[in-house]
């Protein structure tokens, strides 16, 4: 036993001689050299685009909800349907209603037959006065009933506005033109004044898309917003769900009026042109706008950058064709390239491929580098 252990012992510290030297050898100076890829850091004038979540809603839209009670007797309209403004859309029972209207009518024809009868008397019993043919009292109390047959004219008349009122009430129209959407009530449905929501109706074209920007960012949009005529079309520009971008451009028509104290944003308002209807309240979409140019910046190609615990960085090629990790603090992406705002400057020469087999202080053989194309946005 004791001469197989000493056999086993011997084999493992061969073993273990072998690795040690083989790690020795990886690790020497004389290490072959990575071949790579590289480009010059350059410096551009960027014109990129800065995106913004946005939410689309229609520049206008209401609830349509019952103003007076009763059972729904006709739908005319069908659900999510385009619809003009006075369209006839649902009608509620008219037969009370009608009758109230009939009622007040006649309310005010007695009335105003009552009110001329005590005109009448009254012009009598002024001349018999002057005469001294009636007594005093008498005049005094057919003035008083012409002040009330006056007062029950205007009752009777006020009570017929009401009756026709309810009766126009009982036929809902569209108040704009727009789309409707789908109908919450069906025939024969009971409704309440004020409380059943029928349906909501809103515009579609143009239509709006809200999106939050930083306080920082005001003036730059009261500038586009103040210049919406003046601007390239493709200042403003929409990306739908998905990612398919929208044809038709946008303007700045509006910004809120406050700023958010919480998360030191304002909401802008832009417009979009909505022929074909692909827009629609409520959908979230991707706000772009055109950047304004401020100099030249430092660009590199986006694959150079490698990421690493919420920290860019970069490989430079020194002199001596050393690697050196750089960190780098990055800027808009613009296209497959990025900005960099501090870490580089224009001139040093940076690994763009090859980046997998690098680590910090290796020695690389490089390509001849290749000159980066502008920045497009």
């Amino acid at each position: 036993m004791n001469r197989i252990s000493i056999a086993i012992f011997i084999v493992l510290g061969a073993g273990a001689a072998v690795s040690c030297g083989g790690n020795k050898q990886q690790q020497r100076p004389g290490a072959q050299a990575v071949p790579v890829s590289t480009g010059k850091v350059s410096e551009e004038i960027v014109t990129g685009r800065k995106s913004y979540p946005g939410s689309v809603v229609p520049l206008n839209q209401t609830d349509l909800r019952a103003e007076v009670s009763g059972y729904i007797t006709g739908i005319f309209v069908a659900d999510g349907a385009t619809v003009s403004k006075g369209q006839k859309l649902y009608e509620i029972d008219r037969t009370r209603y009608a009758a109230a209207q009939e009622q007040a009518r006649s309310a005010l024809a007695i009335a105003e037959s009552n009110l001329a009868r005590v005109k009448r008397d009254l012009e009598r019993y002024r001349k018999l006065a002057e005469q001294d043919a009636i007594a005093k009292q008498t005049l005094d109390y057919a003035e008083t009933d012409l002040s009330n047959a006056e007062a029950q004219a205007l009752s009777a008349k006020a009570a017929l506005t009401t009756a026709t009122t309810d009766l126009n009430r009982s036929v809902i129209v569209a108040p704009f033109s727009g789309t409707i959407g789908i109908s919450q009530v069906r025939m024969g449905a009971l409704v309440s004044a004020g409380n059943t929501l029928i349906n909501t109706i809103s515009t579609t074209s143009p239509i709006a898309v809200d999106f939050p920007v930083n306080e920082k960012e005001i003036q730059h949009f009261t500038s586009l917003q103040k210049n919406a005529g003046a601007e390239k079309d493709s200042v403003i520009t929409l990306q739908l769900p998905g990612g398919k971008a929208y044809p038709q451009p946008g303007r700045i028509t509006a910004l809120d009026r406050a700023v958010d104290p919480g998360t030191g944003t304002i909401t802008v308002r832009a417009s979009f042109a909505n022929p074909d209807g692909l827009l629609r309240a409520g959908m979230n979409t991707t706000v772009l706008v055109l950047d304004r140019p401020e100099g030249k910046q430092v660009v590199i190609p986006y694959k150079a950058v490698t990421e690493q615990l919420g920290q860019s960085s970069v490989f430079v090629v020194s002199d001596s064709s050393t690697a050196e990790q750089r960190t780098v603090v990055l800027g808009q992406k613009v296209g497959d390239k990025v900005v960099v705002n501090s870490g580089l400057k224009s001139g040093e020469t940076i690994i763009t491929d090859g980046l997998i087999n690098i680590r910090n202080g290796a020695k690389v053989t490089t390509q001849q580098p290749q000159p980066q194309q502008p920045a497009k946005p």
